[in-house]
């Protein structure tokens, strides 16, 4: 993947391994910083390492001021109220407000106003195969639309509505500008981001705008970009993968990178060793979030609590979320793959395997290959007490 893929909203694989005892002799070291278990990212993009550039991807932290465009076309003309088109998305501040423990906020303003865009909306090129350049032309011709009726420099993103009526405007990508290139300027200012909505939004609901507003901090998509199991890296755990998933909230270890869980929230085993942790549910405040098993440069094992209550209250189990990270995996091909702790179970209606692989108290994951076990020992109402250990 290069700078200029786009990345969209459409919005495991490894299999269990038996159970096993409990490494009785390891040894257990001195707690390690988190910063040991922070992994670089290498693809040159988006990607859940820790080092993103924060020049070219928006920093995840305070409030973000949204100005919403509303744009028609010579042949799909506006129909509906402004006020219903804005009302479609704003949830998506409470959402996000939530998700981020209130550190991150969506302060989103609507321009009152239809923009007219120059061209037909079949002429943009809105399918999967759209390129850079068709994107950054529509963003652009937005932005010269709405220059005569606001200061676009007083905000940080753009969110682009089209009229419900331009059935070509499918689906919702996110413009992510290319600092190599001159770009778009409003008011003497660049416009870095802007997610350009599409009729999916209608289908995926607000969630949609906290998915792509994602992408401009930084995050890659973790359903899959091939193969008819779109879903077969994450299912419905995370809002990256599956929008309309049952449990969409963040992953833990998305929300280290983005700054909402801090450093002594973090349990870190970066060598050989063995600790116990005391995990507290992702979905709450406080405590610790994330237990992390560095296995080399780009890749470590995660764990975290997840319980039924919040952006998460449809979770299909509960209990503790495993999952491998891998930084030089591209958006797209499973940078996270959660790993299934009940592949026998049957998924009760609206869920998938994948959503019942939260581990409860008695069961156990082993990677023998990367040396790592992870065990269940006690469950309780807002968290769980695991056992991690690497030889």
């Amino acid at each position: 993947m290069r700078t200029r893929q786009l990345t969209a909203a459409l919005a495991v694989l490894l299999p269990l391994v038996a159970a096993t005892p409990a490494l009785a002799d390891a040894a257990r070291p001195a707690p390690a910083p988190a910063s040991a278990c922070a992994l670089p990212g290498r693809t040159g993009w988006t990607d859940e390492g820790h080092d993103t550039d924060r020049t070219q991807f928006q920093q995840p932290l305070g409030t973000k001021h949204v100005l919403m465009l509303f744009v028609d076309f010579p042949d799909a003309p506006a129909t509906g109220e402004l006020s219903d088109y804005y009302q479609q998305l704003a949830p998506a501040a409470d959402w996000m407000k939530q998700d981020s423990y209130g550190r991150t906020r969506l302060d989103i303003t609507p321009l009152d106003h239809w923009l007219h865009m120059p061209q037909d909306s079949t002429s943009y090129g809105f399918q999967r195969g759209i390129t850079f350049e068709q994107h950054e032309a529509y963003v652009k011709q937005a932005v010269e639309a709405a220059e005569p009726y606001t200061d676009l420099s007083r905000y940080d993103m753009l969110y682009i509505v089209p009229t419900k009526s331009a059935s070509a405007i499918s689906f919702s990508p996110t413009y992510l500008y290319d600092p190599t290139t001159a770009g778009i300027t409003a008011n003497g200012k660049r416009i870095k981001w802007a997610v350009t909505f599409g009729q999916d939004m209608y289908h995926w609901g607000p969630k949609v705008a906290d998915h792509e507003t994602s992408h401009t901090f930084g995050l890659p998509d973790l359903y899959a970009f091939t193969n008819t199991d779109y879903h077969r890296f994450v299912g419905g755990w995370d809002l990256m993968g599956l929008i309309s998933g049952p449990a969409p909230q963040h992953l833990g270890w998305e929300r280290w990178k983005f700054g909402w869980i801090d450093d002594r929230q973090v349990a870190c085993l970066p060598t050989a060793g063995s600790r116990t942790v005391r995990l507290q549910a992702v979905e709450r405040p406080g405590g610790t979030k994330i237990a992390v098993i560095r296995t080399g440069e780009t890749t470590a094992y995660v764990a975290e609590s997840r319980r039924a209550v919040g952006a998460d209250a449809g979770a299909c189990s509960t209990g503790v979320l495993v999952y491998k990270v891998d930084t030089s995996v591209q958006t797209g091909y499973g940078p996270i793959q959660v790993i299934n702790g009940n592949p026998t179970a049957t998924p009760p209606s609206g869920c998938t395997s994948l959503d019942m692989a939260a581990y409860r108290a008695g069961q156990s994951f082993t990677d023998w290959t990367a040396r790592v076990q992870i065990s269940v020992r006690t469950s309780g109402q807002y968290g769980d007490s695991i056992q991690i250990s690497s030889w």
